[in-house]
């Protein structure tokens, strides 16, 4: 199983001074967590794209291209793209460009996004949320397989004998598709042969069985061969020395920006125990030791009939960059020998 990191580049506290840094120091601690997972051992780094002052990842190629320069090995992917309001041309470039740089490490994991600010902003109608996304990950599969593109849709000019540059390192940028809880987009991954990125950040794990179900059902009347098929897990967590520090670490800052968040679509105020609840042993969050956590992947993974790749997204809680740094190498060096041994 493959295991990383997937972050939205939120702006951090800093462990010193208990006030908000600047936009460049956090880009700077990014970046070197994003050396720290290469050189403990794990096997890629995702960055979201978003549109919000909270965040510092609308260009997410960007800060991956600046990761590529200064790792070796991991896989720098978006986690996700939001196909739905860009340009599949520029996506493909953009992400071409970042596999020439990294050696052939570039993935990305394209989705419509769960915020709505990217429509108004580059002039889309959110109505057309689905259609949107549906034609532009057509034509982006297309540019994937061919050099010279003849296409035409509703919401882009058509390409005619169109020639997209650059080509990238490897033959094929790998493409998942990241889905939340429709299960439309499960059917679209699975009857499009595509591997399939499940973001789970609340409610019990076990539940998108049956959406799993469709989608490698979906797949198999395609004829997609199984081992095509495959399926990732992106969670909310945190690893720490033992239970209890991780609880005491995460809970404060997890509770300010979901109870912020809650306010935007009318979810209640977060409590102790209802996070509790949630990271408990068939919950989605996954905070606690490196024992405690590994063994909850490995039972969320039977429960969803197998997972590749697992995903922590742990920068959301305001947590010091040195705590932060220290939860990527506990998952380097305990939690992937648990898991992978």
């Amino acid at each position: 199983m493959e295991i990383g990191i997937d972050s939205f580049a939120s702006a951090m506290i800093s462990s010193d001074t208990n006030n908000a840094i600047t936009s460049s120091q956090a880009m700077s601690e990014l970046l070197e967590r994003i050396e720290k997972a290469d050189e403990s051992g794990l096997h890629l780094f995702g960055i979201g794209e978003h549109h919000r002052k909270e965040f510092l990842d609308s260009a997410p190629a960007v800060i991956l291209a600046a990761a590529a320069s200064r790792t070796k090995q991991i896989k720098l992917t978006s986690a996700v793209t939001v196909l739905s309001a860009a340009d599949p041309v520029r996506v493909f470039q953009n992400f071409a460009t970042l596999d020439l740089i990294s050696k052939g490490r570039a993935e990305m994991v394209v989705g419509r996004g769960s915020f709505t600010e990217s429509f108004p902003l580059f002039g889309l109608d959110f109505h057309d949320y689905d259609a949107l996304f549906s034609e532009k990950l057509e034509l982006l599969l297309t540019i994937r397989k061919q050099e010279v593109v003849n296409w035409s849709g509703k919401f882009r000019p058509a390409l005619k004998n169109q020639s997209i540059y650059p080509r990238p390192f490897q033959s094929q940028i790998p493409i998942w598709v990241g889905v939340g809880g429709t299960p439309e987009s499960f059917i679209r991954a699975g009857s499009l042969g595509l591997p399939l990125m499940v973001a789970v950040i609340g409610g019990e794990t076990h539940r998108f069985r049956p959406l799993i179900d469709l989608y490698k059902e979906a797949g198999k009347r395609a004829g997609h061969p199984p081992e095509v098929l495959k399926v990732g897990l992106h969670s909310l967590g945190y690893i720490a020395n033992t239970s209890q520090e991780a609880l005491d670490d995460y809970y404060p800052g997890y509770a300010e920006t979901f109870t912020r968040i809650g306010k935007e679509r009318g979810w209640p105020p977060v409590t102790r125990q209802r996070f509790d609840a949630q990271n408990g042993p068939l919950g989605a969050l996954c905070v606690g030791s490196p024992e405690e956590v590994a063994e909850k992947i490995l039972r969320h993974s039977e429960a969803l009939g197998g997972i590749s790749r697992f995903t922590f997204q742990m920068d959301n809680a305001a947590l010091p960059h040195e705590k932060l740094l220290r939860s990527i190498e506990l998952i380097g060096s305990r939690i992937i020998p648990l898991i992978n041994n």
